[in-house]
């Protein structure tokens, strides 16, 4: 039996139009945008924005960049129940 060729393109398009994925990502934006408007960051600053819960809250703090992205997930730590 033959595998057929999985499409990845296919998935991601998918996973990114759906209503709940929309809304969370409207929902980041704007948290950036508020942070744009306080002065805290600008395109091109080097920095991100990390966006993180306590207490099922989502909260954000600005960062640069690099830390920002060389932080291990829970899910991706040995022990971890995801595959």
């Amino acid at each position: 039996m033959k595998l057929k060729k999985r499409n990845y393109r296919k998935e991601y398009d998918k996973f990114q139009s759906s209503p709940e994925q929309k809304k969370n990502r409207a929902a980041r934006n704007g948290r950036r945008m508020k942070l744009v408007k306080q002065g805290k960051v600008k395109k091109g600053d080097g920095k991100d924005i990390h966006h993180y819960k306590v207490g099922g809250v989502i909260k954000t703090k600005v960062m640069s960049a690099s830390k920002n992205r060389g932080i291990a997930e829970k899910s991706r730590l040995p022990g971890s129940k995801r595959k």
